[in-house]
């Protein structure tokens, strides 16, 4: 219960900082900044993602060198200073700040994560990890869910931005306190020597990774989950507003539908494969989110509106028959997603060996952190050349295909 209300207290304050920021992106400060809102949207999560590239090395040499329980205290706290930056950083109404503040949250995030997916074979039994696995992805996306909706609907209310900064530092305070009650763990290995030379031992770290072909192929497989993840709630604010004329409370609806699809799906893991670790059912969960990405290109390739100052809302939106097919296949993508990336978590930890799985998992965000900068990178120059955002959404569905049948050809 501690580690589970720490990372969905932590996941929720990312989320809400991200989706308020995006928001004010969107509407607001991309225009005060002479910078086109969808390619600044995407250069935001860019910017996010980074640190899980540039401090994988350190994070999971701590996770192994420490007391994981006592390194997440540490990541916890640091989030408290970091979230006062974002507090000033709205108060100013500085882009450069808060994109700043957008970098230290994925830093934070980054040490935070080899230290909570290695603890969870540590707590729990091998017949334990799927339902664990699924109550932290489940987790997780009720607070993506929860932090999305709050921080995309507050900010641009009145007095939005004092709200969102004060939320944001008691949100942060909250986890730290949490994290006092994770369960300690005994540290893998306290000679672990923190390398300087961040290249060179990440280098290191994905050759002791690659020979693992179970460990290596899910971690890929993971990465390719969270490229198209990426892809899709990147897109949202301007979808809504561009191509859908609908104002911002839509765009966050289209979040959180996205994120409680994802936390279903995780937790329908356990119910089907009762607590087997298999990826069986991984390459199906592929074809429907293909699928489902295909149907809501069909459904939403509409020419961009045309006056933007009028937008409508979500009763607005919703009642219409035309509209209810694009929920439906936000829904049934994340759905699939959440059923597609928790065996392969449990995957990764069952196979991997106690004294390689924080860097396993830190090659894991790396892996991550590289296919989501290509995500918000190809989105940025796609837009750029003219592609729409629906055909954007299409694209997802064959290459996602191709996917599955990847995975079905090597786990057959």
């Amino acid at each position: 219960m501690p580690l589970f209300l720490t990372q969905f207290l932590g996941a929720f304050n990312d989320n809400f900082f991200k989706s308020s920021l995006m928001m004010l992106i969107t509407y607001k400060l991309g225009e005060a900044s002479g910078i086109d809102s969808r390619i600044l949207v995407n250069v935001a999560a860019g910017i996010f993602i980074l640190p899980f590239f540039v401090f994988a090395a350190p994070a999971s040499d701590l996770a192994d060198k420490l007391d994981r329980s006592s390194l997440m205290r540490y990541v916890k706290f640091a989030e408290i200073i970091v979230m006062s930056g974002a507090a000033l950083g709205y108060y100013l109404n500085d882009l450069i700040l808060l994109m700043v503040v957008l970098f230290l949250m994925g830093a934070q995030s980054a040490f935070f994560s080899p230290a909570k997916y290695s603890i969870l074979p540590q707590h729990l039994n091998e017949d334990e990890l799927i339902a664990g696995n699924g109550l932290i992805q489940m987790g997780t996306y009720l607070a993506i869910l929860s932090g999305t909706i709050s921080g995309g609907l507050l900010i641009l209310k009145p007095n939005g931005i004092l709200m969102v900064g004060t939320i944001a530092i008691l949100i942060a305070f909250s986890g730290w306190v949490t994290s006092l009650f994770i369960p300690p763990t005994k540290p893998i290995d306290v000679n672990r020597k923190v390398s300087p030379r961040l290249i060179k031992r990440t280098l290191e770290m994905f050759e002791e990774v690659t020979p693992m072909k179970n460990v290596f192929y899910s971690m890929l497989a993971i990465s390719w989950f969270w490229l198209v993840g990426a892809t899709f709630l990147a897109q949202f604010p301007t979808y809504a507003k561009t191509i859908l004329g609908a104002n911002e409370n839509v765009a966050t609806s289209f979040l959180g539908i996205f994120s409680l699809g994802i936390g279903l799906g995780s937790m329908a893991c356990n119910s089907i494969l009762k607590g087997e670790i298999t990826t069986k059912y991984v390459p199906a969960s592929a074809y429907g989110i293909a699928i489902a990405s295909i149907f809501l290109w069909y459904v939403s390739d509409r020419p961009p509106v045309e006056n933007n100052n009028i937008a409508i809302g979500i009763y607005e939106f919703f009642s219409n028959p035309a509209n209810i097919m694009i929920p439906l296949c936000l829904f049934v993508i994340a759905f699939c997603g959440g059923l597609y990336i928790v065996p392969l978590y449990a995957v990764m930890q069952n196979k991997s060996p106690e004294s390689k799985l924080a860097g396993v998992i830190a090659c894991s965000n790396i892996s991550d952190s590289i296919f989501m900068a290509v995500a918000a990178v190809g989105a940025s120059v796609l837009i750029a050349f003219g592609v729409s955002i629906p055909q954007i959404f299409f694209i997802m569905g064959p290459t996602t295909f191709i996917v599955g049948l990847a995975i079905r050809i090597i786990t057959a």
